[in-house]
This record gives structure tokens, C-alpha cells and sequence, in this order.
């Protein structure tokens, strides 16, 4: 038998009148070279054999081999990951959605096996057992989309299921707010209250309340009627941490209006008497404190809110309805929604549109009014 190469791994057996292919399988456990020959009857079927066992060899040597769960991956990810380069409110955030729902229900499947419809069936299940809304379950489904995003980049999946999962259907909420003349009740009711330079900054100048908390003396500067917003005061857990601002663009300056300017300096006053009485041991570096003397938590500045509203039978908002207040009457008075989201710290006027819909709705209104004059 005479075999003849004709081609690289391509031979023919002019005997036979045949095409033998080499098949490189790679080595043994034993370091040995393992090949397979295959037959063909002409030489475009034999190179077609080929270029078949060689796509189906790369996609094989490309396809991760490895015996790690979700939950193996998800440890991993969060530990080397998450922790080093994430604000200490998100690894908390995601560490409940990972120990509450995502081990329970996913952790014990291999990554390797992780289907797009386990994942679907796990939103179906938790949205029903926990009773989830669509806007919480949208953050699990960012979290998986995130952490098996870099499980692809660390060559632990060849892709993601995700790019095959429908993500949950996220609901806007309606902003709630005092119109004008609420916010002017609220003002007159709040004066002299413990409470009125919290809400006149929420309510006059759209801080949120963890800028509020957050907010230093360092940041007043009364001169040139500037009060600087760099950091947040926010709670996670019982654990409250001092840090950098929600977003880049939530770092801003903002004028200091008198009344406002006032009460800083009334509190001022205040912390230093308590100070000299003993009820503070050192200078505060927060303007706002609490009965005790010390910076007000998130929640609890909320709570004080929430009860003064309940007990001088006001419409129900929050804290946080404040800022949305302040947006409100800023519209009402001929402010671009871009300039209210300058003010508020938003990256772009898409975002102050989102949430404040009931301003566009308002500026629409004043547009059709203007037209339907101009056609009287």
C-alpha cells in the first residue's frame, strides 16, 4: 500500500484509491500524541472532513472545562471583584440578593449549565415567594447580567445566558410632592422646629436627605453664599458610612438663599452653646445633629419627618418627597428642566424627566395653553 501526502493531515492511498485525514486529538495523560484518521472518498470531502474537526477542535478548546457552581462563582466574584472596587452600600446590597435569594434558588447549578430559562423560572419564583416588585427584581437581574458579564472575561463561560434573558419589566414611580402653597403650609407649621433646616434644605434647595445628614460646616461658606454638596452620609444595615456622593455629577454647588443662610447660623449658634454646656464633647464637623448631639442616620431623620407630617395632619410625603417638592415649584416658576436637574445633581435632563413626568406634563400643558390663546 503506497499512501502519498497530498496536503498538511491530508494523504491518499493509491491502492485503495482513498483520502486518510489526521485527526490531532492532543496528548495522553502520559504526555503521548493521540491521533484519529478518517477515511473519504475524494479529496473535497476529505478536506471538508477537515476544516470540520478543526472548527469543532477550537470551539472545544475554547469551551471552558471547570466544576464550579453559580454560587462558587458568585463568592468568587463578589470577593475579588465586588469588594475592592465597589462603595461599601453596593457590596451590601448585593451580598442580601446573592445569601436571601440567588444561592437558595441557583447557587447549587454548575456555571457551565446555567440555563437562560433557569434564570427566567427564578424571577417567575421569587417575584411569587418573596413578592418582589418588578424594580427590585431588576437589580438581581443586574447583578447576574454584571457578575456573569466578568465570568466570560475571566474565561469561565464562553457567554452569558444573560444576553438571553428577558429582564424584568421596571415601573417608574410617580415623584410624590407638596405643590406651592403646601410647601409654604409646611414652612409656616415647621418654623422653629427642630426640623425646619432639614426641610428647608430638602424643600429649597433639592438636597436629598443622605446629602443632608452628610452635609460639613467645612461646605458653608457664608461669604459668598455657596453651600459645596461633596459627600453623603447613607446607611446600610445598622452600619452608617460617610462617603462620595450618589454620582459624579450629584457633586455640586448650590447659592445659599437668606433664610436658609439664617438658619445655618442659628445652628451654628446652638452646637456651640452645647458645646459649652457640656452636651457636645468636641466641635460637631455636621451641621445637622440629633437630640443627642450626634449626626443624624438617614432613616431616623426620615422618621422625625414622617411623624412631624402625621402629627400636624399634612399629606403624606417623605423626606425624599421634599426634593421632588422642590423641582415642582422651581417648574412652576419658569425653570428649564434642564437647569432643576443641574440643581438636583442628575447626569442628564433624560433623568430629570423620568422621574419628574408630572413637570413635562405641566410645561406641555402651558405650551397647548399658549397656542390655543394665540389661535383665540
Amino acid at each position: 500500500m503506497a499512501r502519498k501526502t497530498v496536503e498538511r493531515n491530508i494523504s491518499y492511498d493509491d491502492q485503495r484509491k482513498i483520502y486518510y485525514v489526521s485527526m490531532d486529538l492532543g496528548k495522553d495523560k502520559d504526555g503521548k500524541r493521540m491521533k484519529r484518521y478518517q477515511t473519504y472518498r475524494t479529496l473535497y470531502a476529505a478536506r471538508a472532513g477537515l476544516r470540520n474537526f478543526l472548527t469543532h477542535r477550537e470551539e472545544e478548546l475554547r469551551t471552558p472545562k471547570h466544576d464550579l457552581t453559580l454560587a462558587d462563582w458568585l463568592e468568587s466574584w463578589m470577593e475579588t471583584i465586588v469588594r475592592p472596587t465597589r462603595a461599601e452600600t453596593t457590596v451590601y446590597g448585593y451580598q442580601k440578593i446573592i445569601d436571601n435569594h440567588l444561592l437558595p434558588a441557583l447557587g447549587h447549578i454548575p456555571l457551565l449549565k446555567l440555563t437562560p430559562m433557569d434564570i427566567q423560572q427564578y424571577y417567575i419564583q421569587v417575584q411569587q415567594s418573596a413578592n418582589l416588585s418588578g424594580n427590585t427584581l431588576r437589580r438581581h437581574h443586574d447583578l447576574l447580567s454584571s457578575s456573569l458579564r466578568s465570568a466570560v472575561r475571566q474565561d469561565k463561560l464562553p457567554v452569558s445566558p444573560m444576553d438571553r434573558v428577558e429582564p424584568p419589566r421596571v415601573k417608574q414611580k410617580e415623584a410624590s410632592y407638596y405643590r406651592p402653597e403646601e410647601l409654604k403650609r409646611l414652612y409656616t407649621l415647621v418654623e422653629g422646629h427642630p426640623l425646619e433646616l432639614c426641610v428647608k434644605l430638602a424643600g429649597s434647595l433639592g438636597m436629598r436627605r443622605e446629602e443632608v445628614c452628610g452635609l460639613k460646616w467645612e461646605c458653608i461658606d457664608y461669604q459668598r453664599q455657596l453651600l459645596y454638596i461633596r459627600e453623603a452620609r447613607t446607611a446600610f444595615g445598622a452600619t452608617i458610612v460617610q462617603k462620595e456622593t450618589k454620582t459624579r455629577s450629584s457633586v455640586r454647588t448650590l447659592f445659599l438663599p437668606d433664610d436658609v443662610a439664617r438658619l445655618l447660623q442659628l445652628e451654628q449658634a446652638r452646637q456651640e452653646t452645647w458645646l459649652r454646656e457640656g452636651k457636645l464633647k468636641e466641635p460637631s464637623q455636621f451641621v445637622v445633629l440629633d437630640h443627642k448631639g450626634l449626626p443624624y442616620s438617614p432613616n431616623a431623620l426620615s422618621l422625625a419627618f414622617t411623624r412631624f407630617v402625621r402629627k400636624n395632619d399634612l399629606p403624606r410625603v417623605t423626606l425624599h418627597g421634599l426634593r421632588h417638592s422642590f423641582a415642582t415649584v422651581a417648574s412652576f416658576q419658569g425653570v428649564p428642566l434642564f437647569d432643576i436637574g443641574k440643581a438636583l445633581g442628575h447626569a442628564t435632563p433624560a433623568t430629570t424627566g423620568k422621574i419628574y413626568t408630572h413637570l413635562v406634563d405641566h410645561t406641555h400643558e402651558e405650551t397647548l395653553m399658549k397656542v390655543s390663546d394665540a389661535l383665540k
